[in-house]
């Protein structure tokens, strides 16, 4: 009997686990068992390893192989786990000496004919084998750039099965990184803010929104600019930092849209789907293997819903939970991940099903006032409380658009102000869990930086009045704080919270 022992690791969430892949050679008829809560694809691979060792060259054992993955309570997905074991069955075999294998964390699908195809979740897998001190990680050769991203991980890039069995044999020396290709973020938009001629308020509000990490809601008639605006407004956020563009990098890796030999995503993510998406899209699906959804992906950036009465009401409900905690739990019968996901969510509406309304008066709509009222209340009351920022936009006027086409401000001139103000949010929230005023508990906004009665009276008024929830009212003093930001000044004064209190509530009269 021989036995050989090697290591992969299993990526539940965003997080990797390490696990022991074991090899047992016995006397007996000639089959492979494959054993410790694998799924249908770890099964499926028993064939693939098979073929793929002796496409490489090298002799299968006519022996009874029982394969084992631990812990056994752990649940395995995925194709990743082939290179470990075809390593595990030839060291068994003696083909590889177990001191080459003792130090390495093996990574990679194997084709029939033995090449190392790239696998979902290396990044994380790399991670977790990193913080287990494990001294080198066998990755397939598409998937080096990316793993080349954690720090202290000497990276051995995988073209197929015969080259890796030649390094641990001693017969050859391990490659080297590729460079990484010159690939675009993935969801980077084009267009500059300028374009939107004709739309000052809304500027106003995807500069704010930008500025302080608010979630917008923009309704209007189309050809009014909303997409325009929420296309743009990645444009105006500053680049992620090396911890944030290292857990969007993971989850993008997670949900396999990760480009090949990309880079480190260093811009934030542009997420915008179809109306016809289904909650599972949005928040993650999956049994054994947990994907991301839209929300995830668009962590640290924008999920843009448009026409966001058109989704169904279980779609955008679902995102409640994640826009308050800023992460999504799924859990299944034998499984349970966790995925990031604080994202800015815009929303955009038309104020009627026939999209004919303009402005106050109307024109062109021949919807009753029940249908529209029925047609907006597909945005429940809970999800409209927990956008920060809520503007009614008009369709603009010839007039309008001339005026304001040689005096909108370009993205590059309104990004520089929104960095500042982060810059300046940041300084003051140095030393707390949070990043920007949009993530600062109502408790905490009150208890650490109080506002006087003289600056907090409107809002105060319009909460007396029923116009403000206690969430909304907590809203109006983030956006305050944001105004000052973008003012430069250190405290807000009456004239923020009032510009807060307007963009909050369209049309309020104290």
């Amino acid at each position: 009997m021989a036995l050989a022992r090697v290591r992969a690791v299993a990526v539940l969430g965003v997080e990797g686990h390490l696990v022991e892949v074991e090899a047992d050679l016995a006397n007996g008829l000639p089959r492979m068992t494959l054993i410790g809560l694998p799924d249908a694809s770890l099964h499926e691979a028993r064939d693939r390893v098979r073929a793929a060792v002796v496409n490489s060259g090298h002799r299968w054992p006519d022996r009874r192989i029982t394969v084992g993955l631990f812990p056994a309570t752990l649940p395995k997905a995925g194709s990743g786990f082939d290179l470990a074991m075809a390593v595990a069955v030839l060291c068994a075999a003696s083909v590889v000496p177990a001191q080459a294998v003792a130090r390495r964390v093996f990574i990679g699908e194997l084709a029939l004919d033995g090449r190392v195809r790239a696998v979902p979740g290396v990044l994380p897998a790399v991670l977790a084998a990193a913080g287990a001190g494990v001294e080198r990680v066998v990755v397939p050769v598409d998937n080096a750039a990316e793993a080349a991203l954690v720090p202290g991980a000497r990276i051995e890039p995988a073209a197929d099965l015969a080259g890796v069995l030649a390094v641990l044999r001693g017969k050859a020396q391990a490659p080297g990184v590729p460079p990484a290709a010159s690939t675009p973020d993935v969801g980077e938009t084009a267009g500059d803010l300028a374009e939107v001629a004709g739309q000052s308020r809304g500027r106003l509000a995807v500069e704010v929104a930008a500025a302080g990490g608010h979630h917008l809601f923009m309704q209007g008639p189309p050809g009014s600019g909303k997409t325009m605006l929420a296309d743009r407004l990645p444009g105006l956020l500053p680049p992620l930092d090396h911890s944030a563009a290292l857990e969007v990098t993971a989850i993008h890796s997670v949900a396999g849209i990760l480009p090949a030999r990309c880079p480190l995503l260093t811009r934030p993510p542009y997420r915008s789907p179809h109306h016809t998406a289904t909650p599972a899209a949005l928040v993650g699906s999956g049994s054994a293997a947990v994907r991301p959804g839209l929300a995830s992906q668009a962590h640290c950036g924008v999920l843009f819903l448009d026409e966001a009465p058109e989704f169904a009401r279980q779609s955008l409900d679902a995102l409640r939970q994640p826009l308050e905690s800023g992460a999504i739990e799924i859990a299944r019968a034998r499984v349970t991940a966790r995925f990031p996901a604080r994202f800015q969510l815009v929303l955009a509406a038309n104020p009627c099903p026939c999209s004919r309304a303009r402005g106050s008066g109307d024109v062109g709509c021949e919807c009753p006032s029940m249908v529209r009222r029925r047609y907006l209340a597909r945005l429940s009351g809970p999800l409209l409380d927990r956008i920060d920022i809520q503007v009614a936009l008009a369709a603009p006027s010839r007039a309008e658009l001339r005026a304001d086409a040689g005096r909108a401000e370009p993205s590059a001139l309104v990004a520089a102000r929104v960095a500042q103000a982060r810059a300046r949010s940041e300084a003051r929230l140095a030393g707390t869990p949070w990043q920007t005023n949009a993530q600062v508990p109502g408790p905490a906004l009150r208890r650490l930086w109080p506002l006087p009665p003289r600056v907090t009276a409107l809002a105060e008024r319009a909460f007396e009045r029923g116009l403000l929830t206690a969430r909304g009212l907590d809203r109006v003093l983030r956006m305050a704080w944001t105004f000052t930001d973008l003012a430069g000044q250190a405290v807000p004064g009456p004239s923020q919270l009032g510009a807060a209190l307007d963009l909050r509530l369209p049309g309020w009269a104290a």
